[in-house]
């Protein structure tokens, strides 16, 4: 993690979770990160098994060009993005990991701009598995939020175990993520050269501009 705003939202829920695998959803106290809230959301499973935006907030919203609430998580990705940031958002879900992807956005006029992403779980039970996060931008180009996101590529992704591993490991490397689905890759490439983290296997590559 290397933004303010993910570290922030970080040591809040591992403060509420208490050595948990996650804080209850009613423990979240909006005032407690008010400074974030226009940037955080909540995911959660709809009745067909996908990740679906449950509320978003305001600023992020605007940097979509749209509300997102009731929009799935993987509405916002390149389409080769979509396996892999939905079995990311299960893996929050119900392995109850912390996720952390870097990303790049384009905009609808062709602009580009890096982001950073964590998925926090939350315990809402076996029937409302839910999570929670926040998006942060590397910069602060005066166009963010009138010039809409329109497509969004994934360039890193960390799978953190927050009881495992030390928070303060912000210089350790990412894992780049293959330009193939996940699925393709087992074709093409074989699990050998892959590397498993928890119930994920990365292999190296890189973004496709």
């Amino acid at each position: 993690m290397k933004l303010d705003g993910s570290i922030a939202l970080f040591q809040y829920w591992n403060r509420l979770r208490a050595g948990r695998p996650a804080p209850k959803r009613s423990e979240i106290e909006p005032a407690d990160i008010k400074t974030l809230l226009a940037d955080t959301f909540i995911l959660e499973k709809d009745a067909r098994g996908e990740a679906v935006f449950r509320l978003a907030g305001t600023r992020l919203c605007a940097t979509y060009g749209r509300e997102l609430k009731g929009f799935t998580f993987a509405s916002l990705w390149k389409e080769k993005d979509q396996r892999m940031v939905q079995r990311l958002a299960y893996g929050a879900f119900d392995a109850k990991s912390v996720v952390v992807i870097r990303y790049r956005g384009m905009s609808r006029a062709g602009r580009f701009i890096d982001f950073e992403l964590i998925m926090l779980p939350l315990d809402g039970g076996f029937e409302h598995p839910r999570c929670l996060g926040v998006v942060s931008s590397f910069e602060k180009p005066f166009w963010l939020g009138a010039d809409a996101i329109i497509e969004s590529a994934i360039d890193t992704v960390r799978v953190i175990d927050p009881d495992r591993e030390p928070f303060f490991l912000g210089n350790r490397p990412a894992i780049a993520v293959p330009p193939l689905a996940p699925s393709q890759i087992a074709l093409t490439q074989g699990p050998s050269r892959g590397r498993r983290i928890r119930h994920l296997i990365v292999l190296e590559g890189g973004r496709e501009n």
